[in-house]
């Protein structure tokens, strides 16, 4: 029953699809967000509550089933936009997201997810509190070098295995997704996906680094101290309960890096991700009328190259000792694929000036239409913890002018705020960056007592929010 379930579902997608494309519109008709009435982004509210409470009342429903969850959300979606847009439109829309940000988007995470899945670090590590924080720094370092994606599959699993004999250790994962998956990733474009759009939209490859590091500094720095604190405590608490004693992890000899091909590999698949924003052959061809260019094919042929190479070239030992298993990518790739169709509407009005969310984002600007960067801040921060950062972040940049040469001279000032709020602010929620669901899914699997979506936000909440409240205060001017 379940696989004619699924065989059906296929074939409704495929042919709902198909039909789209044979209603292929001019390339220039696009949808018209101002006109869009504001119900339109009720999917998106359902899949946001679906992968908020499913997870918290049906957990062993939502398992086997958040696949059909998130393709109902996602063909309903599809279905009012072509009922009250026209089907030739819909088309044009869903062909764009899914081909120039949903693919590049889960073929970049399965490259990295394989070759990071490869390296394996072997040997006995005890997960002490001064352990646990310098993991969290060198991963912090890590994810602007690698990327937040990279550093997060590498390190978490090493993490996971040192800590393995603890009880309390859902902070230490918590406090990796702030750092490692995402605060850890402001100062290079290729640290997180919103600066990488950026990269792509004309901000100099060093104008992070140069601009956001005493921000990043200051939350890295924090947010390590506070983290030692509390692991400290929870560490203290389970040795002075006999019945609670932390049990040191099984020795597995010294320790020793496997798999090192597979930093050769991750380093090709940044090199095109690199190349892809340099190169400009002016070679593309139009389908539905999305523009697929050359340098965009070469990107995401080397991230399928890079995984399958991965694949080839690595031992299963390496594999099993990291407990690699494919149920987290196909998790982020099936809720993923139903957020970024359900966000078309969504991100069509917020294109458009704000349609249904236009008094919010006229308070972006004072009376005399200067640019409020707190409020670029807070307003790329709360909408890239749950819409994602990276289309967040191009949408306050359009809003800003998106013109880079300004952006990045007389109103550098808008462009960090929209850049930290992106990067910051996407730890809120498990779904603010794709790192974080994937670190998630990989803790959950591997039996580590993760709190549902509301008790995350209660974390995050605590902790960043007062953070973000003094980088405001400090840094945003």
């Amino acid at each position: 029953m379940q696989h004619l379930f699924k065989m059906a579902l296929i074939i409704i997608t495929a042919g709902f699809t198909a039909v789209m494309a044979l209603a292929q519109p001019a390339a220039t008709e696009t949808i018209d967000g101002a006109r869009l009435p504001l119900w339109l982004g009720l999917p998106f509210a359902g899949i946001l509550l679906s992968i908020a409470f499913g997870p918290l009342f049906v957990r062993r429903l939502w398992h086997l089933h958040y696949g059909k969850v998130s393709a109902f959300w996602a063909l309903l979606a599809l279905v009012l936009l072509g009922i009250t847009q026209g089907w030739s439109v819909t088309a044009t829309a869903f062909a764009n997201n899914m081909l120039l940000d949903y693919l590049p988007f889960i073929l970049m995470l399965f490259a990295l997810f394989t070759a990071a899945g490869g390296i394996a670090i072997q040997g006995t590590l005890n997960g002490t509190p001064r352990l646990n924080t310098a993991i969290l720094a060198a991963g912090a370092l890590m994810a602007s070098v690698i990327g937040t994606t990279g550093a997060s599959l590498i390190l978490i699993r090493p993490l996971l295995r040192a800590n393995e004999g603890r009880h309390a250790k859902a902070h230490i994962v918590i406090f990796f997704i702030f750092l490692v998956s995402n605060i850890g990733g402001t100062l290079t474009p290729l640290g997180d996906p919103p600066l990488f759009l950026g990269f792509l939209h004309g901000v100099d490859f060093f104008w992070t680094a140069t601009h956001l590091w005493p921000e990043a500094a200051f939350a890295i720095g924090l947010l390590l101290t506070l983290f030692f604190i509390i692991d400290t405590r929870f560490y203290k608490n389970e040795s002075q309960h006999p019945h609670r004693s932390v049990r040191k992890p099984k020795p597995h000899g010294s320790l020793r890096l496997k798999g090192k091909i597979n930093l050769l590999l991750i380093g090709i698949a940044v090199a095109a991700i690199i190349v892809s924003g340099l190169w400009h052959p002016d070679l593309a061809f139009t389908w539905v009328g999305t523009r697929i260019e050359a340098q965009n094919i070469m990107r995401d042929g080397v991230m399928i190259a890079v995984g399958l190479a991965s694949l080839a070239l690595t031992g299963a030992a390496e594999r099993k000792a990291n407990h690699f298993e494919w149920e987290p990518i196909k998790e982020v790739a099936k809720l993923f694929a139903g957020i970024f169709t359900c966000i078309i509407p969504v991100m069509a009005m917020l294109h458009a000036g704000g349609g249904g969310f236009a008094p919010v984002l006229r308070l972006l600007s004072d009376p005399e239409g200067a640019p409020r960067n707190w409020a670029y801040f807070w307003g790329t921060g709360l909408l890239s913890s749950f819409l994602d950062n990276a289309p967040t972040y191009l949408v306050f940049f359009q809003l800003a002018g998106g013109d880079p040469a300004s952006l990045m001279g007389p109103r550098a000032a808008t462009l960090a705020a929209i850049s930290l709020g992106a990067v910051f602010m996407g730890a809120m929620t498990y779904i603010g960056n794709a790192p974080n669901f994937m670190v998630y899914a990989i803790a959950r699997r591997q039996r580590v007592d993760m709190p549902g979506f509301f008790g995350y936000l209660i974390w995050s909440g605590m902790i960043l929010i007062p953070l973000f409240l003094v980088t405001t205060w400090v840094f945003i001017r």
